[in-house]
């Protein structure tokens, strides 16, 4: 009888595990059709029969049950490798209105010698390693593209994310920095039990959640040749920064965690102290700004050992890391000046108050307004996006401060004191190594040229009645606004995601099309006319819808570019036509900030707890970095970063010049819909 059981039991898991196999390679099957994603959305559209089909199966199978974080991980198809064939062919049309014949004949023919030469052999390498590894772009892009990088974090390579800016929830510091750690540490939670559900585009096709397990507990480790990424599996927490000096803060208590009110306490306790920084302690954080193989000899040299080992390895294990500014983050609209200021407190701060090496800091102002800085290997910007998101949202849904603007609530118990970190760092070589670094961090920031645009002329609402896509709207708007600051076409980068396949991570959009160029020149051409431009502005949204659609289905351009480079040197193989790709400059460098990644908010309902987005540096020394997002029907930010120091850039001309080009398209459809009219009008007289 018990053999009988048994053998139930066993043929009864058999099936079971059959079953979830099935459906999960199902499941993976269906997510490998693209042609979802080349619908035509406009209004009006009908959706083909294919698509309808996978549509109704993609839900059986993905919404059975509630998923969790990870649900879909073992579903997500591979990224797909392209031909070689057909990765040069999208390159030569890419760089068309970048060259003149002259040069464009000339890299035609580099790239044919390279598609004949060795390219067949570097792509065969390629094709086993997209067989045998998760994804063939994300560890190579994390290593070569990140951790072997030799620059400053700082500005290079950072980003910042700002908060909601026209909704203040409270101005007291301590409370607001309580608040903002208690909904961080509720979040880390929810990661780790899987219980943040995973975003599904249009409410059906998953995306890979790889990159939110490294979000808390991460820091990048400084080495001679090569960094590395190192996450705790926990850490009971977090370190806090404030006028020079580091604490350590407790953040559970019997395995909860601390209340907001709590936390307070623990705030107020450090923001009272009247602790002074040990010698060399106030710009210690200097270091994590600076050149990356200098950091990595002097913490091999001064924190292999002792109290300085102890107290890093305290920052570095930390959750996160909060620095309690003492200058208010302020918005004005009457003073754009003072968003301007926000951006870049949060961007590179005093170049001594952010640990630039933790996966990110949260930035808590005087007067109580938040931000964040964060590191760029552990993940993309959508994620941390995702996080503000929620933080955002969190303090919109629930109350979380008295009529005073304290926290809410009765502490259970009186919290532990924050404890001071202890550093020995009163010797020649320690401080003569900080002191560079901060050198270094001041001569960086005081380059950074940042301008934070608010465009409330209009917003998403007129784009939808334009029918075009607000991404690809925005970027036209950029192309016309560069080309008229430039008097040229530039190499232009936007950031995709390559979400879908597992492990994916970015892919790069290049906006400046041969249909793009014709419409930047007709716009500056007045013997065109309104038809003739408004039909070319179709044809180049509709050109780089495709582009946006191709680089998110694996078709795009830089990554496989990439890769097979990367190959090359393994190789040992020198390829002329991969040498001068990869080195060419991306003048241009543009991201779009996502929103609407959680459902906890209604932003028709609360327009005004919308984040102000953020931004990053700029990636060539005479080009922008222009990261925007569209805050709703009638408002955008743009955040444009330069150099001071390279005489033909301009954040606030370029701020102009994106004004200006958004002016010229609304006027543009205007004067198109009063054509329309005109004609409708005299043809229906014509009928009478």
């Amino acid at each position: 009888m018990g053999y009988q059981v048994t053998a139930c039991a066993l043929a009864g898991l058999f099936f079971w595990l059959c079953i979830c196999y099935t459906m999960r390679y199902s499941l993976k099957l269906l997510l490998m059709y693209k042609g979802w994603m080349y619908e035509k959305r406009a209004p009006g559209s009908k959706v083909s029969l294919p698509t309808r089909l996978w549509a109704l199966c993609v839900k059986v199978l993905a919404t059975w049950n509630k998923p969790g974080l990870y649900s879909f991980q073992g579903s997500l198809p591979r990224l797909p490798l392209p031909s070689v064939q057909e990765t040069m062919s999208r390159y030569l049309r890419s760089v068309r209105p970048l060259l003149d014949d002259a040069n464009y004949t000339r890299m035609e023919r580099l790239a044919n010698e390279f598609q004949a030469g060795i390219a067949p052999k570097l792509q065969r390498y390629l094709t086993l390693k997209s067989w045998w590894s998760t994804n063939y772009v994300s560890d190579w892009w994390e290593e070569y593209v990140y951790l072997r990088g030799r620059g400053a974090l700082m500005v290079n390579s950072n980003f910042y994310g700002i908060d909601a800016i026209f909704t203040q929830p409270t101005t007291i510091q301590s409370a607001r920095a309580a608040s903002v750690i208690n909904m961080l540490l509720q979040f880390r939670r929810t990661v780790e039990r899987q219980e943040l559900e995973p975003i599904l585009v249009q409410g059906l096709v998953p995306l890979c959640s790889w990159q939110y397990e490294r979000i808390f507990n991460t820091v990048r480790v400084p080495g001679v040749e090569t960094d590395k990424i190192v996450h705790y599996q926990d850490s009971n927490h977090i370190v806090v920064l404030y006028r020079g000096c580091y604490y350590k803060v407790v953040i559970y208590h019997n395995g909860r965690i601390l209340r907001p009110c709590e936390l307070q306490i623990q705030i107020e306790e450090i923001l009272n102290s009247s602790d002074k920084p040990q010698v060399g302690e106030e710009l210690l954080a200097s270091l994590t700004a600076g050149d990356r193989t200098k950091w990595a000899k002097i913490r091999e040299s001064v924190f292999a050992k002792g109290v300085n080992k102890t107290s890093l390895h305290l920052i570095e294990s930390a959750a996160f890391v909060l620095s309690l500014d003492q200058q208010p983050f302020e918005f004005d609209m009457a003073h754009p000046e003072k968003l301007d200021q926000f951006g870049r407190y949060l961007l590179h701060g005093n170049g001594h108050d952010r640990w630039f090496d933790k996966s990110f800091t949260v930035c808590v102002g005087s007067n109580g307004r938040i931000g964040f800085n964060s590191e760029h290997t552990w993940a993309d910007a959508p994620v941390m996006a995702h996080v503000w998101e929620n933080i955002v949202a969190e303090e919109q849904v629930q109350k979380r401060y008295d009529e005073n603007g304290n926290t809410l609530g009765i502490p259970e118990f009186e919290p532990p004191k924050p404890k001071r970190l202890a550093f020995d760092l009163d010797n020649p070589v320690a401080l003569d190594a900080i002191q560079e670094a901060h050198l270094s961090s001041q001569q960086l920031l005081n380059d950074v040229d940042l301008r934070i645009f608010v465009h409330d002329a209009y917003g998403k609402g007129l784009m939808k009645k334009c029918r075009l896509s607000p991404d690809a709207f925005l970027q036209m708007a950029l192309q016309l606004a560069y080309y008229r600051d430039a008097g040229k076409f530039s190499l232009t980068y936007e950031a995709s995601m390559t979400r879908l396949f597992r492990e994916g991570r970015t892919e790069t959009v290049r906006p400046c099309t041969i249909e793009s160029s014709a419409w930047v020149k007709a716009m500056n051409d007045p013997s065109v006319g309104v038809e003739e431009r408004v039909k070319l502005l179709n044809e180049a949204c509709e050109r780089h819808q495709l582009g946006y659609q191709d680089a998110m289905c694996g078709r795009g351009i830089d990554r496989h570019l990439f890769c097979l480079y990367v190959v090359s040197k393994y190789l040992e193989v020198d390829s002329p036509f991969l040498k001068e790709v990869l080195s060419e400059p991306w003048r241009l460098s543009t991201s779009q900030t996502p929103h609407g990644q959680t459902a906890k908010m209604d932003l028709k309902k609360h327009p005004n707890c919308i984040s102000a987005g953020g931004g990053f540096g700029p990636v060539a020394d005479d080009g922008y970095g222009v990261s925007y997002i569209v805050a709703g029907e009638d408002l955008i930010f743009f955040h444009i970063s330069s150099k001071k120091t390279c005489g033909s850039t301009s954040s606030e001309r370029f701020a102009q010049q994106i004004a200006r080009a958004l002016d010229d398209l609304k006027q543009l459809f205007e004067q198109h819909r009063a054509l329309q009219a005109q004609k409708k009008g005299i043809t229906n007289g014509t009928a009478k």
